[in-house]
């Protein structure tokens, strides 16, 4: 099966294509970034950096099935209020459907956060989509039932040209804790105990600490306030520094090999020097092995 990614970022959905069996032709994505990151880690696949909303997609090679990902900015909820620029950034999806009425592939696979259903367009994007004869099967899937360490729900819309929507078997796997991708051994560890670490960071330490022992992860914004337990999968891996590890005395951040495990990406796929720049590609990709297991159930039920 031939595929191509649209705002393929670093590269997830085509690395869980590629686990399928299926070869990614073609790659696109706006950040000259991370399409060299996609480049270094696919370099059977051709490449393209452009804004997609402008793409000729003549001169996209045929192919089985679209892969895309669209921008979530301005449908999730960890954006916090609207922006100006969100109009924008959920107007990508249209590109999507662009793609879709040049090409007509067998099946479109697309994946968004949750909210992208609750767009005000979103009925009008499904209109498009059905227009073009594709039947649609959106589904909420969470990686940490994919045996990934993380809890990270998203929106899987499978879309095919078929009479009715797909049924996809998908078996949830045993949950994987946190504690089976942390290094002790590794990282840049501080004290606790330090001039100027914030009463909001001591707090969530003794709120973990009482309820979890001496190691445990806790998250260094939002609402957990108690931490997590290591035989628990992470919450959400973002595009900034979220989890820190904390083990008796001493607290960091986790580092980015963690962070691309929480992803299921392998250990041997390569990102930026820059941690801030690898940070935000994994913050923003598709978990590998929940593409790999929805690509496969879609070739199982074909």
């Amino acid at each position: 099966m031939k595929a191509i990614d649209l705002f393929a970022g670093a590269g997830g959905f085509s690395t869980g294509a590629t686990m399928a069996g299926c070869t990614v032709v073609w790659a696109a994505n706006h950040w000259p970034a991370a399409v060299a990151v996609h480049a270094d880690n696919h370099p059977a696949t051709t490449h393209v950096c452009q804004d997609l909303q402008q793409a000729d997609w003549r001169i996209v090679p045929s192919h089985d099935m679209l892969m895309a990902s669209p921008a979530c900015q301005g449908h999730s909820k960890a954006k916090g209020k609207e922006r100006p620029h969100h109009d924008a950034m959920r107007s990508t999806a249209w590109a999507v459907v662009s793609a879709a009425e040049c090409h007509r592939p067998a099946v479109v696979l697309v994946e968004n956060v949750p909210e992208f259903a609750a767009w005000q367009l979103y009925p009008a994007w499904c209109a498009a989509m059905h227009a073009l004869g594709y039947a649609l099967a959106p589904m909420i899937l969470d990686a940490a039932d994919h045996g990934v360490a993380q809890h990270r729900r998203r929106l899987f819309v499978v879309a095919t040209r078929s009479k009715h929507p797909i049924e996809l078997a998908l078996q949830p796997q045993p949950h994987i804790g946190s504690g089976q991708i942390i290094d002790f051994d590794a990282g840049r560890w501080q004290p606790i105990h330090k001039p100027r670490r914030a009463a909001a960071t001591l707090a969530r330490i003794a709120h973990g600490r009482a309820r979890h022992g001496s190691r445990f992860v806790t998250a260094y914004y939002g609402n957990e306030p108690g931490g997590r337990s290591l035989g628990r999968p992470l919450g959400t891996i973002t595009t900034i520094d979220r989890w820190a590890v904390v083990d008796g005395d001493r607290m960091r951040m986790l580092s980015i090999p963690e962070c691309r495990r929480a992803m299921g990406f392998p250990d041997t796929y390569r990102l930026p020097e820059r941690a801030r720049d690898a940070m935000h590609m994994l913050g923003n990709a598709v978990v590998p092995i929940v593409a790999r297991d929805v690509i496969n159930a879609i070739k199982t039920a074909a």
